[in-house]
């Protein structure tokens, strides 16, 4: 990547995705195989700095990919490494998320040439000013800062020149990669994660649709007392640029060291945000990570970058939180009722739905029950298993509708960023708002509801101790 191209040829990435992940099985293998001659702590210790050296590996590699390769390393960025003694997790996972914001050495000519090409005009005709240094990454482009003739600060969202075929030659290599996720997170359904990466990154392609999600997000959360989608300056996209307002914020890895109570508020921000998406607004973002989050200096969130997203019927949101009473409840009978109408499991297989409650419950246990809950990421991880497990063969019949597999990855994705910030809070309550559309209890949810309802918008409190309950 020094010289500023992208490897466009399925060999070439394939062959250092291969060499990647043939050298962390030799390693592995070559530590454990060392490792009988150790004692209990030196064994962990061997272990803990093999991880760390290929989680510099990984960076390296998936880092200067892009396209689906980067895809993968940013899923297992919020993930806990099954494989990782617990003393070196937290500086595993701190190399990973390298991952969410790493800029590529693309050279500004070559990227200068795709905002031109696209716009039909010199870049001096649409911005008064351009940064030539990106300012952040996303998986299949870069962002740069400009300024438009009228004043206004903008980020520049451009695609990388070639990507398509970069694309095209990671969806083949596809299975490479997920050989090096499987490693570091035993159990993840790796099948599941090729379908959903092959399906977001194709859509992730053509910006105009991204600008139209973006829109639509934009327009919901206008004026909103602590969540922010910034305006997109429509006149200015294409397919391959996304221009919208500039938004000044921290990063996440910034935030992860503050008090216990500042990391509780923005979790409950982020969390309010994804699952008000889909169950009040019909629109899921399907690909959340920490790289799509700002931390406003004011106490305020902005959300960036949606590229894959789906769009939700009411019956899918309706049938999503039937199943979710359900589970509150623990209604093994209702749940039947709810499976066998959707096409999850067949009318004479209720054998199933003894295990399918079991699952669900798994999964969801960290807002259903009414009590303060410190998320981790090894919860996390534990969840997206427990996806994985739903749609094993164990289940005999059981077919998930798409829908509920994009939802449930999304949450699970949303539960690692939330156990990456240690965020405590009554989710249970919180959750019920939407989901029961009960009064909230927290300062933050007293605040959106009277946004929802249309009175006095107070300017929110920047994090000074724990939502009053």
């Amino acid at each position: 990547m020094s010289d500023g191209r992208l490897n466009k040829s399925r060999l070439g990435r394939g062959t250092r995705l291969g060499g990647m992940a043939a050298g962390a099985a030799a390693r592995q293998l070559g530590t454990r195989i060392a490792n009988r001659r150790r004692t209990p702590d030196e064994a962990q210790d061997a272990l803990g700095r093999q991880a760390l050296e290929m989680a510099d590996r990984i960076v390296k590699v998936l880092g200067g990919m892009k396209g689906a390769a980067m895809k993968v390393g940013q899923t297992l960025s919020v993930l806990d490494p099954g494989v990782v003694p617990g003393p070196y997790r937290e500086e595993f996972q701190a190399k990973l998320a390298q991952l969410q914001t790493m800029a590529p050495s693309v050279s500004f000519k070559d990227m200068r040439k795709v905002v031109e090409q696209d716009l039909g005009e010199g870049l001096g005709a649409a911005f008064a000013e351009f940064d030539e240094e990106a300012i952040a990454a996303a998986s299949i482009g870069q962002v740069f800062r400009a300024r438009l003739h009228d004043g206004r600060a903008v980020a520049v969202k451009v695609q990388y020149p070639g990507i398509k075929d970069v694309v095209r030659a990671d969806l083949k290599n596809l299975g490479l990669v997920l050989r090096v996720a499987a490693r570091f997170a035993p159990g993840l359904d790796t099948k599941e994660i090729a379908q959903e990466i092959t399906e977001r990154v194709t859509e992730e392609l053509d910006y105009e649709l991204e600008a139209s999600n973006h829109r639509a997000l934009a327009r919901e959360y206008r004026g909103h007392p602590f969540i922010v989608v910034p305006p997109v300056i429509t006149e200015l996209c294409r397919e391959r640029v996304i221009v919208t307002e500039y938004v000044e914020g921290r990063r996440f890895v910034d935030i992860r060291g503050e008090p216990d109570a500042e990391r509780s508020r923005w979790g409950e921000i982020l969390f309010r945000f994804y699952v008000n998406g889909p169950y009040r607004h019909l629109l899921l973002n399907g690909d959340p990570h920490p790289g799509n989050s700002l931390f406003m200096a004011d106490g305020r969130v902005a959300f960036i970058d949606f590229g894959f997203f789906k769009r939700q019927t009411r019956e899918d949101v309706q049938d999503q939180l039937e199943i979710l009473k359900a589970c509150y409840a623990d209604d093994a009978e209702r749940l039947f009722e709810l499976t066998v109408e959707q096409g999850i499991i067949a009318k004479h297989r209720r054998d199933l739905v003894g295990p399918l409650m079991e699952k669900y419950r798994a999964a969801s246990w960290w807002f259903l029950e009414d009590r303060d809950v410190t998320l981790s990421v090894k919860d996390a991880t534990k969840l997206m298993l427990e996806h994985g497990d739903m749609r094993r063969a164990g289940f005999g019949e059981m077919r998930l509708p798409a829908n509920q597999i994009v939802t449930l990855r999304a949450f699970g994705l949303v539960f690692g960023i939330l156990g990456q910030l240690r965020a405590t809070n009554n989710w249970y309550r919180i959750g019920r708002e939407v989901i029961f559309g009960e009064e909230p209890v927290t300062e933050l949810g007293r605040i959106e509801a009277e946004h929802l309802e249309g009175g006095v918008v107070r300017a929110p409190r920047a994090a000074r101790g724990r939502a009053a309950r």
